[in-house]
């Protein structure tokens, strides 16, 4: 049915589907939700009861009566559930447009309470949001914090003007004669909306999937890039002992104001030229370039199992968004995507892959590093922005992070046992007590040339901890057991 292909109603249709539904005086019996972005109200009144459906998808946004059966969930989803605690049962009063702005406006009565239903039918910012009658935001379909449109906020779309410009001309579709004899508008809109709504919400739901698996994808290609160039540059290490070796066996030729040695490379029996190092006696000089091939050999050692981890990790990316892309079911393929893509994470085996040691306390989890490559290896990859790192001020020891519990702030007491456990797993838990600095893992800077895992933290606060042994004790029976 090409003519309603990726088309969502117009102002007028809008105004002609609602003049139909004559919805003022209606009682709502129950909301349903098939769907991320399909949302239906069965009401009563005039005699019958009818399902009008409300869809989000872009380029299909519509409202309208269906004749069709609204497919269950297998679990309530959220905003069915705060709808029908605030109208089901609830008398609708009015039911209008807000001018030619695809704006509708259902307000509700349910006992002495009111509410307004505001249905946004805009293909690039589609929503239901559900207000008080002063225009507080009670919850809304699609929770968009950078537009405001979560609970507390403000949503009075009558307060703002339209914007003034050319406005354009629209009128209601035509379908071809014949097609549907003696059809109401809705019954009209229902069957051709029928044919193509799933789909139409199965691909929205896709190009979700692509914008962020690949996002992801790219971000970890380029982070490969960088390690293989890093790669290159570690495995000339080679040539930085050969240069310590060559300034080793020309040390008594090297005068304390020389910048440069020109020497032959006896490795290769070419000259080579070296440069040396401000105040370094021959030895030193040797010494420098020796501490550098060390490092570099290190870091070439480290640079590979990088890229061993980050290939691994690539492949699984490309292999779940390649399984999100082949789900046919926009319901499961929603589901998918707020779980990473994966059906089931059991936490066992996350707590078992995890370096380090792991507590459990009060439904928080804290994550103790216990040397720099169990430091190291939780900064990369087991903690982000958010989550809080804890360590003693003045003595080498253990990173300690709490991990961040989303809409709580973190409680004084999980503090305290993060405190405890850092200044227990550091080199000053002799003196019984010490001065230690916290601050979300945001604010973390790895030092440049620095050790493995050393970073520089900013908008740091501090805490004194005296360790207390009751509440050690009382830790290490929150303590996760890996196999």
């Amino acid at each position: 049915m090409r003519y309603i292909n990726g088309v969502s109603l117009n102002w007028k249709e809008i105004d002609l589907v609602l003049s139909e539904l004559e919805l003022p005086g209606c009682q709502i019996q129950k909301a349903l939700q098939s769907a991320f972005d399909v949302i239906a109200l069965r009401v009563h009144g005039g005699g019958r009861t009818k399902t009008v459906l409300i869809s989000l998808s872009p380029g299909a946004c519509r409202l309208h009566e269906t004749f069709r059966a609204v497919p269950k969930t297998d679990k309530p989803l959220r905003f069915a559930e705060f709808l029908n605690s605030r109208i089901t049962n609830g008398w609708i009063e009015e039911a209008v447009q807000l001018g030619d702005n695809r704006i509708v406006r259902i307000t509700v009565r349910q006992g002495k309470n009111r509410c307004r239903v505001y249905i946004r039918l805009w293909s690039n910012a589609a929503n239901v949001i559900v207000t008080a009658e002063d225009g507080t935001i009670l919850d809304a379909m699609r929770r968009l914090p950078k537009r405001g449109e979560q609970s507390g906020g403000r949503y009075a779309p009558e307060e703002t003007a339209p914007e003034a410009g050319i406005r354009r001309e629209f009128s209601v579709r035509e379908f071809p004669p014949g097609e549907f004899p003696g059809a109401s508008f809705n019954e009209k809109i229902d069957a051709c909306y029928a044919e193509q709504g799933g789909r139409l919400s199965l691909e929205s739901l896709r190009e979700q999937v692509r914008r962020n698996w690949e996002g992801k994808i790219g971000r970890l290609a380029a982070s490969l890039e960088k390690l293989r160039n890093k790669e290159g540059e570690f495995a000339l290490a080679e040539n930085l002992k050969q240069y310590g070796d060559i300034i080793l066996a020309n040390s008594g030729k090297i005068r304390p104001t020389d910048r440069w040695l020109e020497a032959e490379n006896f490795y290769t029996g070419e000259q080579v030229r070296i440069k040396l190092e401000d105040g370094l006696a021959g030895g030193g000089q040797a010494e420098h370039y020796y501490d550098q091939y060390r490092r570099a050999k290190r870091g070439l050692e480290d640079v590979r199992k990088e890229i061993v981890r980050g290939e691994a990790e690539l492949a699984g990316l490309e292999e779940v968004m390649a399984r999100l892309l082949a789900e046919t079911n926009p319901l499961n393929l929603q589901k998918l995507i707020k779980s990473g893509g994966v059906k089931t994470a059991p936490t066992l085996n996350v707590d078992q892959k995890r370096p380090g040691l792991s507590f459990r306390r009060n439904d928080w989890l804290i994550l103790v590093g216990r040397d720099a490559a169990e430091n190291d290896a939780l900064l990369r990859r087991h903690v982000k922005g958010n989550d809080l790192w804890l360590h003693v001020r003045d003595y080498p020891g253990s990173y300690v992070f709490i991990k961040q519990r989303s809409g709580k702030s973190f409680p004084l007491d999980i503090l305290l046992d993060a405190g405890n456990l850092a200044v227990f797993y550091s080199k000053g838990r002799n003196n019984g007590e010490g001065d230690l600095f916290y601050t979300p893992v945001k604010y973390l800077r790895r030092a440049r040339n620095g050790p493995k895992g050393l970073v520089l933290p900013t908008q740091e606060k501090n805490l004194h901890i005296k360790v207390d042994e009751q509440r050690l004790r009382e830790l290490e029976y929150c303590r996760v057991e890996k196999l």
